[in-house]
C-alpha cells in the first residue's frame, strides 16, 4: 500500500509518501503564490526520492493553507488532524500540540486516544509565528537558522516588551543602538515568543506530554524558552523533520482511507 500526504503551508511545501506504515520518502520545498506549482513541485521531489511515479499512489490527503488547490489529492483533512496525527504516529504518549508555522500559531489539545479535544490558532498577527523570527534575523543582519545556536551564546537577560511585530522590532532596534549584545537580544525574542505561544497554550489547559511541531521547533532557543516557559517538558520528533508532522498525518489518513474500502 502505497499513500502520500501534502501539506502545502505560506512558506513551505511538504510532502510524505508511506508504503504501509513506514516512510519512504519525503521532500520540503519553498512555497511560492500559486499552491497548486507548489503543491506538484513537492510530490515531484518526492516521488523521485522514492522512484516512484505520481500513478504509483493509492490515495492522496492534502492539507495545509493552500489545501483546496492541490489538484492530485483524493480528499482534504484539516491542519489540526493532521499535525495530531503525525505527531502520535512518532510520539504516542503525546497529549498536547504546539505548531508553530511560518504566518501562524496552533495549539491542540488531545484525548488520551489521540483525538483532538479542544484547539486554538492565531493567524492574525505575525508576533506568534516564525514571521516574527524571519523579521528580526533580518534586523540583526543573523540567518535565521543560526537564531538557536546565537541565543544559546546569551549572558545578559532582556525583555522584548512590544507585542506588535513593528514596534518590537523598533524595540530591537534600540537596543542594538544601546550596545547590547546580539546574543542576548535573540535570546529575548525567543522568550518573547514563546511566551505569547504559551498564553495561548496555557487558556486550553496544558496536559503533559507536550510535543512542538512546525518549522520553528527546529530552533533549539525557542524550543528551550518554550518548556521553560511552560513549566513542563517539551519534546519534537528525533526521526522527522518537525516541518512534515502534518504531511505524515495527512498519508496516515489516507492509509486508512485505503484500508477501509
Amino acid at each position: 500500500m502505497i499513500t502520500a500526504g501534502c501539506d502545502i503551508g505560506s512558506l513551505t511545501a511538504k510532502a510524505v509518501i508511506l508504503q504501509d506504515d513506514r516512510i519512504r520518502s519525503f521532500a520540503v520545498t519553498p512555497a511560492g503564490p500559486k499552491p497548486a506549482r507548489s503543491a506538484e513541485e513537492v510530490m515531484a521531489a518526492a516521488l523521485k526520492s522514492a522512484e516512484l511515479a505520481l500513478s504509483d499512489l493509492e490515495y492522496v490527503v492534502g492539507t495545509g493553507y493552500g489545501r483546496a488547490r492541490i489538484p492530485f489529492v483524493n480528499s482534504l483533512e484539516s491542519e489540526i488532524t493532521c499535525h495530531a496525527k503525525g505527531i502520535r504516529h512518532l510520539l504516542p504518549e503525546t497529549r498536547f500540540v504546539i505548531d508553530i508555522g511560518g504566518q501562524d500559531a496552533k495549539a491542540i489539545r488531545l484525548a488520551l486516544d489521540g483525538k483532538v479535544e479542544r484547539y486554538l490558532y492565531n493567524d492574525k498577527c505575525a508576533s506568534g509565528s516564525g514571521r516574527f523570527l524571519e523579521i528580526m534575523a533580518e534586523a540583526l543582519e543573523t540567518p535565521l537558522e543560526e537564531m538557536g545556536a546565537v541565543g544559546s551564546e546569551s549572558t545578559e537577560k532582556l525583555g522584548i516588551s512590544n507585542q506588535c511585530v513593528i514596534f518590537a522590532e523598533t524595540e530591537v532596534i534600540s537596543l542594538v543602538n544601546e550596545g547590547k549584545k546580539i546574543p542576548d537580544i535573540v535570546a529575548a525574542l525567543h522568550r518573547a515568543l514563546a511566551k505569547r505561544v504559551a498564553a495561548m497554550a496555557g487558556s486550553l489547559g496544558i496536559v503533559e506530554t507536550v510535543a512542538m511541531t512546525g518549522g520553528v521547533a527546529k530552533n533549539s532557543g525557542v524550543f528551550k524558552a518554550l518548556a521553560e516557559t511552560l513549566g513542563v517538558p517539551v519534546k519534537s520528533p528525533d526521526a522527522l523533520d518537525p516541518q512534515l508532522m502534518g504531511a505524515l498525518g495527512a498519508a496516515l489518513i489516507a492509509r486508512e482511507s485505503v484500508s477501509k474500502t
